[in-house]
Parts: C-alpha cells; structure tokens; sequence
C-alpha cells in the first residue's frame, strides 16, 4: 500500500512539475504527464527497482488500471456535455456524416495500405492482422483532446464539432472493429460467425446507450433531492463510478455475448443529464475542477504503459510506419472531404482532420482483443508503437490546429486561459 501510494504521489507532483517546463517550451501539459510516465515507467527510473522511484515493473502499473478506467468515464461525462439540443439541431447532421466518414476513409485506407504490404512481402503481415488493424486505425483517444481543449479554453465552431466527432468516433470504431476482427477470424479459422461480425457490436451500442440513458435520468432525479452543491457535487461523483462499474459487467443471452462500451454508457449519461437538469453547466464545472488531479495521474500513467522495448523491432518499426502514415492520411482526407461535403467552413475543413490523430486507450483495448490472431502480438506492438508517437506528437498538434482555426488566443502578455472566455457557439459555416 505505502508503495502504490508513494507512486501515485511521485507521478502527480512529477507530472505537474514536468508541466511547468512544457509551458516555457509552448508544449500542452497532456504531453508533459506523458513524458513524466515514460520517465517513471518500468523502461526509465522504474528499470533501477527502487521501491517508490517509479513503477518497477508493468504489473505495477496495470494494478492501477482503476484509476484510468474512472478518468475515462469521467472524460466521456464531460464530453456528454457537448451534446445539447441547441447544439445537435444545427451540428447533429454535420457530426454524424463527418464521425462516420473519417474513421470509414481511415480504415479503408490503412488497410489498403497493408494488404499491398502484404502482397509484396507476405512474411511480413497476414491479411488477418492487416484488415484488423485498418479498423483499429478509425479509432480516436478523446482523452488528449478534451485535455488541450481544457488547457487552453479553446471554444468556437470547431471545438464543438471535434469533441462530438471524437464522442461518435469510439461508436464507429467498435462496429468497424467487430466485423473487421470477425473477418479476420474468419480467414484464419475457415468459419464466419455472424453474431459476432454483426449482431454483438450493434447490441454493445443500443446496451450502451439504453444504459446511459436511464443512468443520465436517474441521476436527475436523484440530483433534485438535494440543493447543497457539495452534495450534489458527490452525487454526480458517485453515478460516473456507478456507471463506470455497470459498464464492465458482461454477460451473455441465447449464446450472444453482451458487454458495454465505457465510453459510450458514461458519454450517454452526461448528454441527458445536462439535456434535462437546468443546473448542470454550474454543475459539470465543479465536476471538472474535482477531476483535475484524476486527469493528470489518467496520463501519467498512460505513458508509464508505453513499451519502448517495440522500438528494437526492426519489423515492427516498418508495419508502424506504414500504418501511423496512412492512418494520418485517413483522418485528415475523410475529415477535409467530409466536412466540406456538409459545407462547414473553411477553417474547419483545413484543421479538423489533424485533431483527429491521438490514439491511446481504446486502440489498445482493441489491440488486446486482437491478441488472439496468429500473428495478433506484431499487431499489439505497431498499436503500442503508433501510441507511443501519437500521444507525444498528437496533443500538440490538437493545439496548432485549434489556434490555426482560431478557436485558441495565442498567449503572451494576455494568458490564454483567461482571454478564451467561452462564448455563444457560431455556426459551422462562418
């Protein structure tokens, strides 16, 4: 216990230290937590096995795998947030043809890429990993994102559209990886099962959403016994826990398997709360001053988990190159032709796609799954390898696009935080 404790202390004090250098170099402060978990991870100071420097093993920080499961759901909560009626009747056609498109475009492409990979050298990749990886490549990490668009208050047309893109990306990806990864054990097995292709992603979705929902109502009602913000405060605290724990429940009826999505019960359940609750900006805003510390240790231990022993692998440094250029590739073409498809603007259309690279949690989740290929633990490495520079390359890239679009104050003698006061959202088309 006085281990776990001296870790947790040492990568939040080190993470928010690590922050202050960053902001002197123009870096986000996602990328300085990152940092600051590669250095304590079990491949920097954690590799000298001194109790309390760092996690000395992976083990370590897999055992604190609760704390990033609770950031998530409290990420998604808040990204429920964005989901307002007001917004969704202006934006919601918008959002649904460019969250499908881009991840769509992206998986095709990737996996384009890698079929030819396979084709000129076989022994390299099998069609099984190459398909399964095209659709891991749709998915997108909200984490990096909400945490620039926090940092920086950054607030316009953009910002709205990119954080409901993100919310709708992690629905799109599971169904694309579902019937991908079905494909793919279907080619090494001989045998196609569609319940698995077909009928347990769409059932993971409409359980997902029916969760979240009655959770986001519930939560209602119980907030309107209650006038203390301190108590309502706790329990709001206590849903996003309670929801984070339904979500892992899995379970299975007439031999199909069911689950949740993490993200989507809790993104859910914040869109209607605050769609029903007339006090919930107030609300969510001391939610999202309780979180802070959360967020922080979220990312430091996110970058403790990346493996820097993938980087000594000649073929997997190849298949990563491949999959992290045609991925970026798909993300920006399916967001630029998409968005001016929907007439968005033009600041929009030229930025909108290089925010939409981050890649961590989700894409590893999947990459786990797909662990039980023939050739599935070369695929968890490219998806560690493209976290790896993702994450460290992704958030500050969020940053140029969003200022770029002029939805982030460049700072100077004016901070960014103060002069990014939010504003009345603008149409898409200005």
């Amino acid at each position: 216990m006085e281990t776990i404790l001296l870790c947790l202390s040492l990568a939040l004090v080190g993470g928010l230290l690590m922050s202050r250098l960053a902001k002197k170099l123009g870096l986000p402060a996602v990328t300085a937590y990152l940092i600051t978990g590669l250095l304590l991870g079990p491949y920097c100071l954690g590799a000298l096995g001194l109790t309390g420097l760092g996690f000395n093993s992976e083990e370590q920080v897999a055992a604190l795998n609760i704390v990033s499961q609770v950031a998530l759901g409290f990420i998604a909560f808040t990204i429920g947030n964005e989901f307002r009626l007001g917004q969704l009747k202006s934006m919601g056609q918008r959002v649904i043809v460019v969250g499908i498109c881009q991840a769509v475009i992206t998986t095709a492409l990737v996996d384009v890429a890698l079929v030819v990979l396979h084709l000129l050298k076989p022994e390299l990749i099998s069609v099984s990993s190459a398909i399964t990886l095209g659709a891991i490549a749709a998915a997108t990490a909200p984490a990096a994102t909400l945490m620039v668009v926090r940092q920086y208050k950054a607030d316009g047309p953009m910002t709205h559209l990119l954080l409901m893109v993100v919310a709708i990306d992690d629905a799109v990806g599971l169904v694309l990886f579902s019937a991908s990864y079905g494909v793919a054990a279907a080619l090494e097995s001989g045998t196609v099962s569609l319940v698995s292709v077909l009928v347990e992603p769409v059932v993971e979705i409409v359980f997902s959403l029916g969760l979240g929902a009655l959770a986001g109502w519930v939560l209602y009602r119980v907030e309107k016994y209650f006038h203390s913000r301190s108590k309502r405060l706790s329990i709001s605290i206590g849903f996003v826990l309670l929801t984070v724990g339904l979500s892992m429940v899995e379970f299975e009826i007439a031999g199909v398997h069911c689950g949740f999505s993490l993200l989507l019960v809790c993104m859910m359940t914040g869109t209607i709360f605050c769609n029903i609750c007339d006090f919930s900006e107030e609300l969510m805003e001391r939610v999202d001053g309780w979180t802070a510390p959360l967020l922080v240790l979220f990312f430091v231990l996110s970058g403790a988990e990346l493996n820097l022993e993938v980087l000594s692998n000649p073929l997997v440094l190849l298949i990563g190159v491949v999959y992290i250029l045609f991925r970026s590739i798909g993300k920006y073409v399916g967001a630029y032709t998409s968005c001016a498809a929907t007439g968005c603007g033009p600041n929009i259309t030229k930025y909108l796609g290089i925010t939409l690279l981050p890649q961590a949690g989700v894409a590893l989740g999947m990459a786990l799954t797909a662990q039980n290929l023939s050739d599935g633990t070369m695929v968890r490495s490219v998806v560690l390898f493209s976290v790896l520079v993702y994450e460290l390359v992704g958030p500050n890239l969020t940053k140029w696009a969003l200022t770029a679009a002029g939805e982030i104050q460049p700072e100077g003698r004016t901070s960014a935080r103060r002069a990014n006061k939010p504003k009345k959202p603008l149409s898409l088309g200005h």
